[in-house]
Parts: C-alpha cells; sequence; structure tokens
C-alpha cells in the first residue's frame, strides 16, 4: 500500500503518463479539480485523446454552453473546447490514452 496526496499533484491530475502520478500509465489519465469561479483554459484540443469530464459541484461553460451537477461531457479527438469556471467546481476528468504533449492552444478550434 503507498499513500499520496492530491495536493502534490499536478493540477490534479493523478494517474496517468507523468513523472507525479500515483499510478503511472499510458492507457488513461484522470485528475479530480477544484477551481474557483473564474478560473479558464484557453481554447484547445487533443490530437489523439478523448476528454470525459463529470461536474461533481458547481457549473463549468465548454464553448458557451453551461454544465451543472451529475452533467457528464465526452469530447473527442479534434475537438476544440474552451473551459470557464462559472461557479465554484469539482470536476473529475478522464483522458483516454494518456498521452504526453497531447494538448493544442488554438483561436478558432476544429
Amino acid at each position: 500500500m503507498r499513500k499520496s496526496n492530491l495536493d502534490k499533484m499536478i493540477r490534479g491530475w493523478f494517474i496517468g503518463d507523468f513523472p507525479r502520478a500515483v499510478y503511472r500509465t499510458t492507457e488513461f489519465e484522470v485528475a479530480v479539480k477544484s477551481e474557483k469561479a473564474g478560473a479558464r483554459v484557453n481554447k484547445h484540443f487533443h490530437k489523439v485523446a478523448s476528454e470525459i469530464t463529470l461536474v461533481v459541484r458547481g457549473i463549468i461553460r465548454l464553448n458557451k454552453k453551461n454544465f451543472a451537477k451529475g452533467d457528464i461531457i465526452v469530447i473527442g479527438p479534434g475537438e476544440a473546447v474552451d473551459y470557464r469556471v462559472v461557479k465554484d467546481a469539482v470536476t473529475v476528468i478522464v483522458k483516454v490514452p494518456s498521452v504526453q504533449k497531447d494538448k493544442y492552444y488554438t483561436e478558432r478550434g476544429k
């Protein structure tokens, strides 16, 4: 048995193909994020990975559409989204597969 803490992870990512992961794998990534209203990520896409987000609490906005507690959003490879936290939120994010450097920022999207 090993113990770690989410505070030691980078931006909530604790499983995947990166050095601080508590379980290192190329099969998938998992993060738990607790973010304040106003937090944002500029429009981006993944060429390889699909990203699945579960809203546990709060409200987030992807591409001008709001999502709240219980919503699950699946974003496929090549699908560009911007991300905003409307109301303090907790999300669980899964990316399949775990691919390093598979995040591409864009102004116009895909």
